[in-house]
């Protein structure tokens, strides 16, 4: 059965004490409802981790995870932040290629196949980021952009490694604006790649993997999304810094 996964993206948001705030509330809240079905995990900026993993504790079902790492495991590679570090204190996940990455900071495909190397050789659970920006979604031509990063990142992977990969669907043009992809059309693409890992791996382990929904997912929506067979949770941006909004998502299963 697939695991039912909300991830929580903080972006480069929040000072140290705003942190230890919203950690603490969802830490309680998490608690406090017995959220016992669905995996949760917060992803802050680097110097959020070590305090956050502190207040996250054994709490059952939630867990730590880093917006990025290095495509490198050590050396002079001044500012970068790699696998084995995160793995150190207690990460479990980290977030791999997303839209922001791949537009401000260039990075390609090539580049995340050595991350996610990094990452699962480290024993963190990549959550991989695809999605198509407006104008591909307007020229009809997402699914077979949003297949080829899987296939130019991932295809190299064995099928033991790729069932330990979630896959995070972002329509860039849903992100941030305000806009968010119809649950229909959640469905549609989550089920289309789906489809494409069953052709590369095998059919019981595409059935197997965690797609998640990213695009302006809140408390309002993400039952309605959540409940489409394909969409297996969310990755959750600007929902994430409000505790309420985030644990309500969580909720929403």
């Amino acid at each position: 059965m697939r695991k039912k996964i909300v991830a929580g993206n903080w972006k480069m948001n929040l000072n140290f004490e705003e942190g230890q705030k919203l950690t603490s509330e969802i830490v309680n809240m998490f608690k406090d409802e017995n959220l016992k079905d669905v995996i949760a995990v917060i992803n802050p900026p680097f110097v959020h981790l070590y305090p956050a993993k502190k207040l996250i504790g054994d709490t059952p079902n939630l867990f730590l995870g880093s917006q990025n790492c290095s495509d490198k495991s050590s050396g002079a590679y001044t500012g970068e932040i790699s696998a084995g570090m995160l793995a150190s204190f207690g990460a479990k996940y980290v977030i791999l290629g997303h839209s922001e990455r791949r537009e401000f900071f260039k990075e390609t495909n090539e580049l995340l196949t050595a991350k996610t190397r990094q990452a699962l050789d480290n024993d963190l659970t990549p959550i991989f980021c695809c999605g198509e920006p407006l104008e591909i979604r307007e020229a009809g031509t997402h699914e077979e952009y949003v297949k080829q990063q899987l296939t130019e990142s991932l295809f190299g992977f064995s099928a033991e490694e790729m069932s330990k990969i979630v896959i995070a669907y972002e329509p860039i043009w849903a992100i941030g604006t305000g806009r968010t992809a119809s649950s229909d059309q959640a469905q549609q693409m989550h089920a289309a790649l789906r489809a494409h890992l069953a052709g590369k791996f095998g059919s019981d382990l595409a059935n197997d993997i965690s797609i998640l929904y990213g695009g302006s997912c809140n408390p309002s929506n993400a039952k309605e999304i959540f409940s489409k067979p394909d969409v297996d949770g969310g990755l959750i941006g600007g929902a994430s810094l409000k505790s309420r909004d985030f644990v309500e998502i969580i909720k929403s299963f």
